[in-house]
């Protein structure tokens, strides 16, 4: 059994869409971002970051105690070697996944969200911000739309650097992004939206109310940015 501490972000639905399209059992354990569960001395326990998603697996490969591990991609690849899956072992194409695997968790995950924050959160529009990180968006839907040229996937077999990326992908509205634009990542997106495990994962996602807009307060959680006197 899997603990999965989730909040229905990109990041968290990363490892439902694993956890759903492996068959492993797991439970979600709800991390209500906006009221600051990530602070909980409970939580930073095994995810000193203050970030979910984090897992806890029951059942490790070595049948000793419960394994805890935080950060989206160290969770892919746990995983992955766990089960045997979506990671391949050969030397050149475990290369290419994990090349791909790494770009997303360095750019493709971290820009988008900083395209979240001064376009939809920031309390003042920046207009140098809002636009750096619009460009830097279609940047790396450029990148992205390039690589897919010619394959079904980031690294021609479906992997965790798909299911890494994909959760961002799914917002693209988020990031005023149109997928017309880039045709390659539109049927990539299109192929794995279609998957049952991608189903399956929203679905699970569901059980956790996130709100449309934040308050002073989870703003102030969230951010660092003062509530309003």
């Amino acid at each position: 059994m899997i603990d999965l501490y989730f909040w229905p972000t990109p990041n968290g639905y990363k490892i439902a869409l694993f956890l759903e399209e492996v068959g492993l059992d797991y439970r979600i354990v709800p991390v209500d971002i906006g009221a600051g569960d990530q602070f909980k001395p409970e939580f930073l326990a095994f995810s000193p970051n203050n970030r979910m998603p984090a897992i806890i697996d029951h059942a490790p490969a070595d049948g000793g105690e419960p394994v805890t591990v935080f950060e989206s991609g160290a969770i892919l690849v746990y995983l992955a070697e766990k089960i045997g899956r979506f990671l391949p072992t050969e030397v050149r194409a475990r290369k290419q996944v994990m090349e791909w695997l790494f770009w997303q968790m360095g750019g493709f995950g971290p820009m988008l969200g900083q395209n979240h924050h001064f376009t939809r959160y920031a309390p003042e529009k920046i207009p140098y911000a809002i636009d750096r990180y619009t460009r830097e968006a279609e940047r790396l839907y450029g990148v992205l739309d390039r690589r897919l040229e010619g394959r079904e996937f980031i690294a021609g077999e479906y992997s965790i650097a798909d299911i890494a990326c994909y959760p961002w992908a799914a917002i693209h509205e988020w990031h005023y992004i149109d997928l017309v634009n880039y045709p390659n990542v539109r049927r990539w997106h299109d192929a794995i939206k279609a998957r049952p495990a991608a189903e399956r994962a929203w679905v699970a996602g569901e059980q956790c109310k996130r709100p449309d807009s934040f308050d002073d307060k989870a703003r102030e959680v969230l951010f660092g940015i003062p509530s309003k006197k």
